[in-house]
């Protein structure tokens, strides 16, 4: 029997581009895939990426604080921002007409402005090591170093680059009103980037020099507001343990205590994979009944009805 489910969808950067052009193409087909599921009955929450798009907006800020000397530089948590309504403005109008092709004539799609509010004391906060923004020589990596206090270093033997904490989200601070949006059933892209990172200073939401994993970020609204599936997209179609290697090994599911027996093998690359399969394990373990799933964006649909994916549940 067919049952009408809440889904948190945390798209992948596969799923956006890499530049303007990409993105306005990108989002054409994510909004396929995802108008799949609501015309389907689905209720869809969609979390997405920003990496190079919160990139693109932190070199487009540097470059004009230093060509005008009277600009100050733009914090992180302002250029995330950015990201957000630049990404939400392409998608939700992708979304909105791929409906009205479908025939949906109230198509309700509304981008939120998400804070995310982290600990001060993350240990995060004392090891930075989320790469952001383009490559630099040494000399301009220590002239940004000096005027800015970022923490610059060497990746890769490619150039310097600057590098941010990446704290775990706490708590979702517009979650009041993304409850009231989703319950009335509209369609809503929140949490973007993972969130603008915020602590908590009185009274004061104070932004963060940090980036939140959209993965982690996507689990904790899909707890918050109590989905049935949260959905990690990505760019395969399954999990894979041995990965690359001649004992490769697709998955068709997890339990929780197995996803863990592979993660303490290190079966899944930091960074990549892990926090993937780490937010699916979260999730899953929350409550009894919920799933999470790792998929492709074109796969979802099918991943839904059990045909492909990789499920984790309790």
């Amino acid at each position: 029997m067919f049952t009408r489910k809440r889904i948190v969808i945390a798209l992948g950067g596969n799923a956006l581009g890499d530049t303007l052009p990409e993105q306005m193409a990108a989002v054409k087909i994510t909004a396929q895939a995802l108008c799949d599921l609501i015309e389907d009955g689905h209720q869809v929450v969609v979390v997405h990426g920003n990496g190079p798009q919160v990139g693109m907006i932190n070199n487009a800020m540097s470059a004009l604080s230093r060509e005008d000397s009277s600009q100050p530089n733009t914090p992180l948590s302002v250029c995330v921002a950015m990201s957000q309504a630049y990404i939400g403005y392409d998608l939700q109008n992708a979304l909105r007409e791929e409906l009205r092709n479908r025939g949906f004539v109230r198509t309700p799609v509304v981008t939120v402005v998400t804070q995310v509010r982290v600990e001060e004391k993350d240990p995060a906060f004392q090891n930075p090591s989320k790469p952001i923004g383009r490559f630099l020589t040494k000399e301009e990596a220590d002239r940004q170093a000096t005027a800015y206090g970022h923490i610059m270093k060497e990746d890769a033997g490619r150039g310097y680059r600057r590098v941010v904490a990446s704290p775990k989200p706490v708590e979702i601070v517009e979650l009041d009103a993304i409850s009231s949006l989703v319950d009335a059933g509209k369609i809503v892209i929140t949490c973007g980037g993972g969130g603008i990172p915020v602590t908590m200073q009185e009274n004061h939401l104070k932004g963060a020099s940090a980036v939140i994993d959209k993965d982690f970020a996507s689990c904790l609204l899909a707890k918050d507001l109590d989905a049935d599936m949260l959905i990690i997209l990505t760019a395969v179609e399954k999990v894979a343990i041995n990965f690359g290697k001649e004992n490769e090994k697709w998955l068709d599911e997890m339990t929780v205590e197995e996803a863990q027996k592979y993660v303490n093998e290190g079966q899944f690359a930091p960074g990549s994979m892990l926090p993937k399969v780490q937010a699916a394990m979260d999730f899953a373990d929350s409550k009894p009944g919920r799933t999470a799933m790792i998929t492709l964006l074109e796969k979802a649909k099918d991943g839904i009805m059990g045909k492909t994916g990789t499920r984790i549940h309790s």
